[in-house]
């Protein structure tokens, strides 16, 4: 290769890599592999170096994404570097004899950690009050997303015991089983998903509501802490057992060891266990463990030379495509689904596998018949990656979606902007069970005992075929059905009557209205009061709540249009179920429109107890002081809160003045 072969391909790749990574981690939607986009990565640092085409604009020189425009940005006290990644088992020990070239004779050991898939965060903390959580950006600079981090349960707003200034790196990550939850829903309501917990997290942490941040099933691991003070004595073992101390949640995983033997025996041990694990790893982090020895060992303009990332490759497997079936959703989104030969994959049997719609099979051009490559996404959802040999001869015809539903014979629908088609029939048969699986459900009606299997049962003997049916059921109906029996049937029919109690909340999302959540149902009950109300808002009323977007108003109201929806919300007002609001409203207003911050620990009642009271009261709480404060109720070890309530001239009472101030002391 010559010097203009070599600058082309530089520029293809610096194009490619810059995609990349903005798909990544601006828009949370890869489109290559991590080990495709570190090969180029490292294809691209062999040419510029081999040419001399380096460029300070270059991916090799850079970490991650550019900062968004959408966030305010912030400038990190020290770079959040990424590291080196290696697969195998010769580059990890080229990685050992150079540490131990540099270090000569001394007695080092490394620190072995799980290498947790997710997105990189820095936290502040100013007098133990959190006061700024970023992302890493590009190393140097990152997006000011506090709002967002302050929702996640997982990390302290207030750190008792902490240094006047701290900074902590730790991953936000989501758990496998959360992230199947949440990709579950947005297919349901014919939203995009994600393809990996990684990806969830990352797409989460960049949304600009709060609330809805809030509601993502967000976890948090601290990794690292920063401190001013040189101490010859630190560790890494030893930062983890400090943060443990602080209150941070900090993985189990971690282990020293003293050879680079014993790192491939933690390697072997963790790739089996990752399969057991709640949370997805894609690798194993290497440290020194002695801070010491770091500075003399150095970094390169995005690694440290002290620590490396030993990456898992991606469990795939070849097998035969023998057919393609459609899946039918609860609100009748299409999908196509692969039907293969048994292979194993990541510790299970895979026998079946997501072609995600119409549009995904004819990109990757995948025929029955197809020896096809299937891969875990995130170790969690099968899918076909790619064909094998796609170009030999006599393959099938491509695969073309019929017109009609599979189960109904409805005519499929497709709608503006969506990729998915749909069978807008009601009564379309899996649509049924599926509706009436999610009306019994624990966050809708909490019908005890009408699982997958009665329900099924119920719609196959012809007793019901809405959710309002369930209303009309008698306890002999069911005595005859399978595995019933009459004790069964009566409890049945007890828990059926008992879920009429239900609070106006759940009825609305029991309903299964297409992108009603179970908060914008809590929204909807809060101030329309009434099923009635509801049922005649216009969408232009809907758009005044705060939660309500045009998307969300538009589908209520169009559900409540349908002949069919309104016949069953009359069937079930007919059967007596809640159709008014209760609410939570005060049962005094003793602290009516005062402001309450809490802080420290209570001698009897919990944050979340005392909090309670105080909406029960007609009050309301805050996070954090401001003038605004009116009362900050504070207990043992309380923090950096009180000291801005003295310094406020903020009223500051304990749990027993509160109590009296409610009358319950």
């Amino acid at each position: 290769m010559d010097k203009k072969e070599a600058k082309k391909r530089v520029e293809e790749l610096r194009d490619l890599l810059e995609r990349a990574n903005r798909a990544y981690y601006e828009e949370a939607q890869p489109f290559i592999t991590d080990k495709e986009f570190d090969e180029a990565l490292d294809e691209l640092e062999k040419l510029e170096t081999e040419f001399g085409l380096e460029s300070e604009d270059s991916p090799t020189r850079r970490v991650g994404g550019k900062p968004s425009s959408e966030f305010p940005t912030v400038t990190h006290p020290q770079p959040l570097l990424s590291l080196a990644n290696t697969y195998n088992e010769e580059e990890l020990r080229d990685f050992d004899r150079r540490v131990r070239d540099i270090l000569g004779d001394t007695d080092f050991t490394y620190a072995v950690e799980m290498k947790f898939d997710g997105a990189a965060i820095r936290l502040r903390y100013v007098n133990g009050e959190l006061v700024l959580g970023a992302t890493r950006g590009d190393g140097e600079r990152g997006d000011d997303i506090t709002k967002n981090i302050r929702t996640i349960s997982d990390i302290p707003l207030e750190v008792s015991g902490a240094p006047d200034v701290l900074e902590i790196r730790g991953e936000a990550f989501m758990e496998k089983e959360a992230f199947v939850r949440l990709n579950e829903y947005r297919d349901e309501q014919g939203l995009s998903t994600f393809a990996n917990p990684r990806n969830s997290t990352a797409g989460s942490l960049k949304m600009q509501d709060p609330r809805e941040v809030a509601r993502r099933p967000i976890r948090f691991f601290a990794f690292d802490l920063l401190l001013d003070k040189d101490d010859a004595t630190r560790t890494q073992a030893s930062k983890m057992e400090l943060l443990k101390m602080l209150g941070f949640p900090v993985s189990n995983y971690f282990t020293t060891c003293g050879s680079i033997d014993d790192i491939f025996d933690v390697i072997a041990e963790w790739k089996e266990l990752r399969h057991e694990l709640p949370f997805e790893i894609d690798g194993v982090v290497i440290k020194v463990n002695e801070e010491k020895y770091r500075p003399e060992l150095g970094r390169t303009s995005k690694a440290p030379r002290w620590a490396i990332s030993y990456k898992y490759e991606a469990e795939q497997a070849s097998t035969l495509l023998k057919g393609i079936t459609l899946q039918v959703g609860r609100l009748g989104k299409i999908t196509p689904v692969a039907e293969l030969k048994p292979v194993q994959l990541a510790g299970t049997t895979v026998r079946r596998a997501s072609l995600h719609n119409e549009d995904e099979i004819h990109r990757k051009d995948i025929r029955v018949g197809d020896t096809v490559v299937v891969e875990k996404a995130g170790e969690i959802i099968p899918q076909v990656m790619s064909v094998v040999n796609p170009d030999r001869e006599n393959r099938n015809e491509p695969f073309s979606m019929p017109e009609t539903c599979p189960a109904c014979g409805e005519e499929l629908e497709k709608f503006e902007g969506e990729v998915a088609w749909r069978c807008v029939n009601p009564q379309c048969p899996p649509q049924v069970v599926e509706r009436i699986k999610h009306f019994a459900s624990r966050d809708a009606m909490d019908i005890e005992g009408l699982g997958e299997a009665v329900v099924q049962q119920l719609v196959d003997a012809g007793l019901i075929n809405t959710f309002a049916d369930l209303y009309k059921l008698e306890k002999e109906e069911l005595i005859p059905l399978e595995r019933m029996g009459e004790k069964s049937a009566e409890n049945l029919v007890t828990a059926i009557d008992k879920s009429k109690n239900q609070p106006l909340d759940r009825v609305i999302y029991a309903l299964g209205i297409r992108f009603v959540g179970k908060t914008v149902a809590k929204d909807l009950a809060s101030h329309f009061k009434s099923m009635n109300a509801l049922e005649n808002a216009d969408e232009e009323t809907m758009t005044a709540i705060d939660s309500i977007g045009p998307k969300i108003a538009e589908s209520v109201y169009t559900f409540f249009r349908h002949e069919k929806n309104r016949t069953l919300v009359e069937s079930l007002r007919s059967a007596g179920l809640n159709f008014e609001h209760s609410g939570t409203e005060s049962v005094s207003e003793r602290l009516s429109d005062k402001k309450f911050v809490l802080t420290g620990t209570l001698p009897s009642l919990s944050r979340k107890d005392a909090a309670m009271l105080i909406e029960k009261h007609g009050g309301s709480t805050a996070s954090s002081v401001s003038k605004n404060t009116d009362f900050v109720l504070a207990g043992e070890s309380a923090g950096s809160k009180l000291s801005k309530a003295r310094t406020l001239g903020i009223t500051v009472i304990d749990e027993e003045t509160f109590l009296e101030m409610i009358g319950e002391n």
